[in-house]
């Protein structure tokens, strides 16, 4: 009792405290010392900065001189590409970068990054990022350090917990108890802009594990990259929205970097240095291809899409305070527009199946009207996951989907057949570790040892009727209509749209998935198992049954793939169970305490 009291007191403290501001004198003194200790000097005289020459110079030129709108689009489907052409891209920027990011972590990639745009800074480009707090850079001596590192780089972190960059574990608890939906509710946006002429958005943040160079666990991701005037408007405009808006604070707002600023008048930052790399072998090559402008064009360049009408959609930063704002669920509403008007296909890529409400009904109403609609749905197996509890969610409505909504769904495994092709260096990641030990949360195959590292979906995809293509942070989920802010491209292209399609449908072909179909019952139980699984579903808080509707299947060896409803299905196709690829009991346990109590916490988890 006395420790429940303590601990209660303690968590009412630290949201008193929590709640006290910085006065503007003392974040006036906090600017003031990072005006008076920044660096100014530059590193290059010339007018352009001595930027890179870069071949989306002259894609740039090509679009701007055009007699009416053109974009050229270039998909991103490999990690490491994706990082070579950022840090190109970086290097050619002449006069500004921005940069939007949900995750910004301090190893490898996310301090290659972090240093080039430093470089930047000095060669006379204005750098700005915009980093939500919860997982970026939580270092408020290292945050306090870059806040003086060059007058031309500038870092602000977006919805503080108590206007702090770290939070403590104490911290936490206290936001969770005191201002739950202010706390829960992040930017979840990506974006890279260069010179407004260039931008990046899709799925990718800032981490090792985004850019195929995590030797345990790498993320199938997905960005695009659009060249063009007209995008290029729209996501300066955003940025700016985002970087002014009242719940992004600088640094010398946030209480612990400010109180390590106003020490700095007897402990003046170090320089920045270029970091010590755990793998410099690693980074001294991608960047040597950062540099090489004919790789770059016969990798990237070479092979871009001219494309007229691209759309760059954003929520507003203020998601979801202000219900009555237009722009508050903007990208939402058109994710929602553009699903409503599929008359023959949706392929959808999701790392997270969980359909919010206005989806589904969207989707009931699609089975209604067009009742030959392809729903094709790319999603995590409980062994691909990094989030067993979301799974669970998704485990719990899958008759739901199936049968109601006329999804087909695969479930990507966790050592695919074609990982070496997905991930590059995958054979070299795989001899950098011992293989992981057996715990609840890493599961291994089912025929051995790793071969790799572990992968996981984390790309946010659609096409609709091979003609529009969506690329964004949205997951499609209530978290993202609801919580998150939310970015993404909406691209009008038939030949764009093929490649993106043949992208998600590669992930689902039988050696890279399972097949998730009804299993197969006796008319009379399939009926009352039926009954009663609909009956727990329902149940607000204890979904006790277990015998649920679907489970996973394999395509048996000499069959060619089919469509779960295809009447030879059930002859080359086996059951393989609810999570194959997981033989650790605990973890599927937890799944299935998450799927009976979980209900009321779709929209939050």
């Amino acid at each position: 009792m006395r420790q429940g009291c303590a601990i209660l007191v303690v968590l009412l403290l630290a949201v008193v405290l929590g709640g006290c501001s910085l006065s503007r004198e003392r974040v006036r003194r906090a600017d003031a010392v990072i005006a008076e200790q920044s660096d100014h000097t530059l590193s290059c005289a010339r007018e352009d900065r001595c930027a890179a020459d870069s071949p989306y110079h002259e894609l740039y030129r090509e679009s701007a001189q055009a007699g009416g709108p053109l974009h050229f689009v270039t998909l991103l489907d490999h990690g490491a590409d994706s990082l070579a052409l950022r840090l190109h891209l970086v290097r050619s920027a002449r006069t500004s970068i921005e940069v939007q990011t949900f995750i910004f972590a301090g190893d490898d990639a996310g301090y290659l990054f972090l240093d080039e745009l430093i470089k930047a800074a000095r060669r006379g480009v204005h750098v700005r990022v915009i980093a939500d707090q919860l997982f970026s850079l939580g270092d408020y001596t290292l945050l306090a350090r870059l806040a003086r590192t060059h007058a031309n780089f500038e870092l602000r972190l977006y919805n503080p917990a108590f206007d702090e960059a770290a939070t403590q574990p104490l911290e936490f608890a206290a936001n969770l108890l005191c201002c739950f939906f202010q706390f829960n509710q992040r930017m979840h946006n990506k974006l890279l802009l260069i010179d407004g002429e260039t931008g990046l958005a899709g799925g990718r943040n800032y981490e090792d594990r985004y850019f195929d160079w995590d030797p345990e666990f790498d993320y199938r991701d997905r960005d695009v990259a659009v060249t063009g005037a007209a995008a290029g408007r729209q996501m300066q405009a955003s940025f700016e929205q985002f970087w002014n808006h009242p719940r992004t604070r600088t640094l010398a707002q946030l209480k612990d970097v400010n109180r390590r600023l106003l020490l700095a008048t007897r402990e003046p930052a170090p320089p920045w240095d270029t970091p010590v790399w755990k793998r410099p072998d690693r980074v001294a090559a991608i960047s040597r291809q950062a540099d090489d402008r004919t790789w770059i064009t016969e990798r990237f360049a070479a092979n871009v899409f001219r494309v007229a009408e691209v759309d760059y959609f954003s929520d507003s930063p203020n998601k979801p305070l202000e219900p009555e704002n237009p722009a508050d669920k903007k990208l939402t509403r058109r994710i929602i527009d553009l699903l409503d008007s599929a008359r023959r296909e949706i392929v959808l890529q999701t790392p997270y199946l969980v359909i919010s409400r206005p989806a589904r009904r969207v989707f009931r109403g699609l089975r209604e009207r067009v009742p030959d609609l392809r729903v094709i749905v790319s999603t995590n197996s409980l062994a691909a996951t990094d989030a067993f509890y979301v799974y669970a969610l998704s485990h719990k409505y899958k008759k739901r989907y199936i049968k109601h909504l006329g999804f087909e769904i695969h479930e990507f495994k966790p050592f695919p057949g074609d990982a070496a092709q997905m991930i590059q260096g995958y054979e070299t990641l795989s001899g950098l570790h011992e293989p992981p030990p057996q715990s609840d949360v890493t599961p291994v195959p089912t025929d051995g040892e790793p071969a790799g590292p572990r992968l996981g979906l984390h790309a946010k995809s659609i096409v609709i009727d091979g003609r529009i293509s969506l690329i964004g942070s949205h997951n499609f989920d209530p978290r993202s209509d609801n919580y998150n802010t939310e970015s993404g491209f909406i691209i009008h292209d038939t030949a764009f749209a093929a490649a993106l399609r043949a992208s998600v449908l590669r992930d689902t072909e039988p050696q890279n998935a399972w097949v998730i179909a009804r299993r197969p019952r006796p008319v009379l139980v399939e009926r009352i198992n039926n009954a009663i699984n609909d009956f727990s579903t329902a149940l607000p808080l204890f979904d006790f049954w277990p015998f649920r509707y679907a489970t996973s299947f394999e395509l048996k060896p000499g069959c060619a793939p089919l469509r779960t409803s295809d009447p030879a299905f059930y002859d080359c196709y086996e059951p393989v169970g609810d999570f194959p690829g997981v033989n650790l009991p605990l973890k599927s346990i937890y799944t299935r305490i998450v799927t009976a109590f979980g209900a009321g916490l779709v929209g939050i988890l």
